[in-house]
């Protein structure tokens, strides 16, 4: 049985491929579409979904969507008529649900000649963010919660996950979100575009909390583990806000009202300076956020006392609220798939529609996040051989390594020496972190690193970490826990005796967002930092995806054309090294 999964017509639209309730395929639409976050009809995502399997639209059984209109229909229904939306508003979500529910047509038209035999199955948002943590995560019993901006009317669920159903046991509904509050403070803060979150749990490092009573004016916690939002400071709830996912980079108009201004100060501009208050609201924001989630986990976990977690939804990709959740909760064990935010949907509405239509215990435990796209070495040789004549003429070397081990033993040399090394291999990761198969490494120890790859390459703020990938066995011997980690998804303090060791990857106050390595997952990456640990006595190695603000590289073509227009030293593609006199 063949399940497609979608996220159509969102940001971060993506598709996936379940097979007999194994995950065999998944990617977002932003790799081949070229632009961030890409919003719309996931075409070629679902193109390459297919391929991978070698089947045709005819063929697949099912088609599962991470929406449903008709979920949470009454409370909509008093919303759009309680006088609080304006029409605008409604007309805008009118426009969204007609194109997805045209999702059959669109399909057809993108494979012409074929027909979708199969059926449609529309699941309501926060049960597909549920299921894409709980269905692919180790545990057979296991509290689970959502926490994201909106959809289907809810911004926030929970519930228990048990074998093959999820048990909702409570919402939070439009229009109060712990995702709007932060999205609204990130534009708030000059950082305009979708997405830009994560910029803003950078910048909190920086300062100390400020802010915090105003803060708490904005959102307040409420019995039961809630939250609620004082809506004289947002503007989504009444108005069309101009969100854009139509085959585009995703857009979202203002969301805070000029009430913020009035009791924050003026906003900041996109571009122009950061000052020491924005550094001081980025953390207060940072700070109530935490506040917020912990308050509903520690509710959560008081009704359910079960000490398994399972995380999804765009808040889910806050790594450094992730890393303190066992030492500000009673949960032990936390898993968070690669994929969190509304991309990790379209696993999650296939795995609902599996578990519904199949009565077997099946388990599928997501391990890795290699799920993309692959290239052999002959496709690899094709592409240098086209571009032979242009490579000789900048003086650029082709090399073929014989052996593995000569391979990383060659690429550790150049890391150690300070170049910045591209690294293209195997499957392309799922979800927003580049985890060891489309990354650019570096070496930690060297305090300008930092400045040299954002001179050379990334052209992206200062305050922005990077990150360390780290071999499984040494975490606990250079951080101050004992976790795994394979999707950098959490962010720890690095030893105090060990940050002077590793400065480009030790954050400003003393932590570091961590990436556990493991042998059986990813054998090539893994033998590269046991190399480089040999050669340094570091087991770790600096780890940020390859790209220059753009989408990370998907294929062969994108990765040689990053190296060759940036100043990149090195990059290695399958058993290739290619690099600069």
């Amino acid at each position: 049985m063949y399940i497609v999964g979608l996220n159509s017509y969102h940001g971060d639209s993506s598709a996936c491929l379940v097979k007999d309730g194994r995950l065999v395929a998944a990617a977002e639409e932003e790799r081949f579409r070229r632009l961030k976050h890409w919003a719309g009809f996931p075409a070629e995502a679902i193109r390459y979904c297919l391929s991978e399997e070698q089947i045709k639209l005819d063929e697949v059984d099912h088609v599962a969507v991470n929406s449903n209109a008709y979920a949470n229909f009454w409370p909509k229904l008093r919303y759009a008529f309680s006088g609080g939306a304006s029409w605008s508003l409604l007309f805008e979500k009118i426009q969204t649900r007609k194109r997805r529910h045209a999702l059959r047509e669109r399909l057809e038209t993108t494979f012409p000649g074929q027909l979708l035999n199969g059926k449609m199955h529309r699941i309501e948002h926060h049960l597909a963010h549920l299921a894409s943590s709980f269905f692919v995560s180790p545990f057979d019993t296991a509290v689970t919660v959502s926490v994201d901006g909106f959809g289907d009317f809810s911004s926030t669920s929970w519930g228990v996950g048990e074998g093959q159903h999820i048990h909702i046991g409570g919402r939070v509904s439009f229009p109060h979100s712990l995702g709007v509050f932060y999205q609204a403070m990130t534009q708030y803060l000059g950082f305009s575009r979708y997405g830009d979150e994560y910029k803003v749990m950078g910048l909190a490092a920086y300062s100390k909390p400020d802010y915090l009573d105003a803060m708490r004016e904005i959102i307040r916690l409420n019995g039961k583990g809630t939250f609620s939002l004082d809506l004289r400071f947002f503007r989504h709830q009444k108005h069309e806000i101009g969100y854009q996912w139509v085959d585009s980079e995703p857009q979202v108009s203002r969301l805070f009202s000029h009430e913020m201004t009035t009791l924050l100060g003026p906003a900041r501009r996109a571009n122009s300076p950061i000052e020491q208050r924005h550094k001081a609201v980025a953390s207060s924001v940072q700070a109530v956020y935490e506040e917020a989630l912990f308050h509903l986990l520690n509710n959560i976990h008081s009704q359910y006392s079960m000490n398994k977690l399972t995380l999804a939804g765009g808040c889910a990709m806050n790594s450094v609220a992730n890393g303190k959740i066992r030492g500000k909760t009673k949960f032990r064990d936390i898993y968070i798939q690669p994929a969190a935010g509304d991309a990790g949907g379209a696993i999650g509405a296939a795995f609902v529609a599996w578990h519904r239509l199949n009565r077997q215990d099946t388990k599928f435990f997501m391990e890795h996040a290699y799920w993309g796209p692959s290239y052999s070495d002959e496709d690899i040789h094709h592409l240098l051989d086209q571009q032979r004549n242009r490579l000789l003429a900048e003086d650029i070397r082709i090399e073929q390594a014989e052996h593995e081990d000569k391979l990383c033993s060659r690429v550790v040399e150049s890391i150690a020496e300070g170049k910045v090394v591209g690294w293209f291999q195997g499957r392309m990761e799922w979800g927003p972190r580049a985890l060891g198969n489309r990354s650019i490494l570096c070496d930690p120890r060297r305090a300008d690193m930092k400045d040299i790859l954002n001179d050379r390459i990334k052209r992206r703020e200062s305050f922005r970490p990077f990150s360390p990938a780290v071999l499984r066995e040494a975490v606990k011997d250079w951080f101050e826990v004992d976790d795994d980690v394979p999707f950098m998804m959490k962010v720890y303090p690095i030893r105090a005796e060990k940050r002077k060791q590793i400065p480009a990857v030790t954050h400003i106050d003393g932590s570091g967002r961590l990436q556990t390595v493991y042998q059986h997952t990813n054998p090539r990456f893994y033998r590269l930092i046991e190399c480089f640990a040999l050669r340094t006595g570091i087991p770790l190695v600096l780890n940020t995806s390859f790209n220059e603000n753009e989408p990370i590289v998907c294929k062969p073509e994108e990765a040689l054309d990053c190296f060759l227009r940036t100043n990149m030293d090195m990059l290695v593609m399958g058993n290739y090294v290619i690099s600069r006199a």
